[in-house]
């Protein structure tokens, strides 16, 4: 059991560890996993905070009810187990600007949240626009077999390479 507290995992294992999680997913829930409609509920509630609760009549509220529920909480346990992860594994270290992006870009603090909130902002709109996450296509959609989520994931990782060779 050494392996839990080691810095890097073998990404076999992983991919074991995400295939049973998935299944056990199903099982309990019958739902895939997946995190992007907890955003989406996420930002019904806060404009059910902020505008009443006229908002919640919105046709994509009905759809996605503004609540929490099981996804909601998967996404805290990713945030949770992460950082314990980093802690556990020696690995932790706070870091407003990462080395790799001090080189391509300087050490602008202003310039790296601005890009990563443009980058959260489309990221999320092409979740929605396609249908689901990453790990809501990737790890589930490709599990069922779904034509659309293989789509999805060879799209994902073509646009992950694009951004990688152009930025890096």
């Amino acid at each position: 059991m050494n392996f839990i507290l080691s810095a890097e995992w073998s990404p076999y294992l992983v991919g074991l560890f995400i295939g049973v999680l998935s299944w056990i997913s199903f099982l309990v829930s019958d739902k895939p996993l997946g995190t992007s409609t907890s955003f989406v509920r996420t930002s019904g509630m806060l404009e059910k905070v902020f505008l009443g609760p006229k908002s919640t009549e919105k046709a994509y509220y009905q759809k996605y009810k503004p609540e929490i529920e099981w996804q909601w909480m998967l996404v805290i346990g990713i945030v949770i187990g992460s950082f314990l992860s980093a802690i556990t594994s020696g690995q932790f270290n706070f870091e407003l600007i990462p080395e790799v992006w001090a080189a391509k870009f300087g050490y602008t603090p202003f310039l790296r949240l601005l890009i990563a909130l443009i980058g959260g902002f489309f990221l999320g709109l092409g979740a929605r626009w396609a249908g689901g996450c990453t790990s809501g296509h990737g790890i589930s959609g490709t599990l069922q077999l779904a034509v659309s989520s293989w789509i999805a994931s060879i799209c994902f990782f073509i646009g992950g390479i694009i951004t990688a060779l152009l930025l890096y």
